[in-house]
């Protein structure tokens, strides 16, 4: 892990659309949003599409081309390409299971001034719900571009959640491959799991420096795919440790949280603990304000941790 700069998982998911723009890789944006995305539409003009007004739109106009058997990339804020085209994607894109990836930008809280209907929270439940459907949470701007690679070769839909604000960059080029149901251990520990995505991951880490000062051994996994989840890798964990805390920005209910629950309480029950934004939508506020709000931060982490520790079997 390099530990030096700071970027965004969009400007991740921008660098690898660039990068393979030569390729047989379309870019559809819905019309009127292009600044993102400018330097791909004018470097590649002949790769790039607009897709009409709305999301519901975009989506039709991207499948018709991966029906067409190109690889296609649709973009757009994800409270908006997940609220309003739920139905295309799930008759359109998931029933066929056509090989197309959708990248919802703008997700979690990072779009905190513009409010809770720009403030997607659930998306990662909608999208799990759909068989077939692969769901990939990057961490930083490296992880985010090695995902979009994956996500662009995929055999069937992948849901790509994105967020603007910038993050301390955790990979480096020599950090190897991004799979799909896979996920990286980025700290070894002996006494309890804590499982993050996305934004999470660093308030992970920041968690694990505390609770190694208070003498707890953390171990820190990022589990940048939700589905399918990186299912022998967390395992191999919980049988060390015996409990889990599992952190993600979105709801209580059917993310990654909802994800390890069933999983875990099948193959291996372990005492869980979850910091999550729970039953609640967002609102106006900062980023960064609303992090704190709705507590997810490492000092939540860090409880849980306890809790979950002074649960599990002796």
């Amino acid at each position: 892990m390099t530990g030096k700069g700071w970027s965004s998982t969009l400007e991740g998911f921008r660098g690898a659309l660039l990068g393979c723009g030569d390729d047989d890789l379309l870019l559809c944006e819905r019309t009127g949003e292009s600044d993102p995305f400018e330097a791909f539409a004018g470097r590649f003009p002949h790769r790039y599409v607009q897709g009409g007004f709305s999301e519901a739109e975009l989506v039709l106009t991207a499948l018709g081309l991966a029906l067409a058997d190109f690889r296609t990339v649709v973009a757009s804020t994800a409270s908006f390409l997940v609220g309003k085209a739920y139905d295309q994607i799930r008759h359109g894109v998931a029933l066929p299971r056509l090989p197309l990836c959708l990248a919802g930008t703008g997700s979690g809280l990072c779009l905190g001034e513009e409010g809770a209907p720009s403030q997607m929270l659930e998306d990662l439940t909608l999208m799990r719900a759909l068989p077939g459907m692969t769901v990939l949470v990057p961490c930083d701007g490296p992880s985010a571009s090695a995902l979009t690679l994956a996500a662009c070769r995929a055999d069937g839909p992948v849901y790509l959640r994105l967020s603007h604000q910038p993050r301390p960059v955790l990979y480096g080029d020599d950090d190897g491959p991004f799979t799909p149901g896979e996920g990286r251990l980025l700290r070894e520990g002996r006494e309890v799991t804590l499982c993050a995505c996305g934004v999470m991951v660093h308030e992970a880490l920041k968690a694990a420096e505390i609770l190694s000062q208070q003498g707890l051994s953390p171990e820190v996994i990022d589990c940048y795919s939700v589905k399918p989840l990186p299912e022998q890798l967390i395992l191999s964990s919980v049988r060390r440790t015996g409990c889990c805390v599992v952190a993600e920005e979105h709801g209580s209910s059917g993310g990654l949280s909802g994800a390890l629950a069933e999983m875990l309480s099948q193959r291996y029950p372990v005492p869980l603990r979850f910091v999550t934004v729970g039953e609640r939508f967002g609102q106006s506020g900062t980023t960064a304000n609303l992090q704190e709000y709705y507590g997810l931060t490492y000092k939540e982490i860090v409880g849980a941790a306890a809790q979950a520790w002074a649960m599990r079997r002796r």
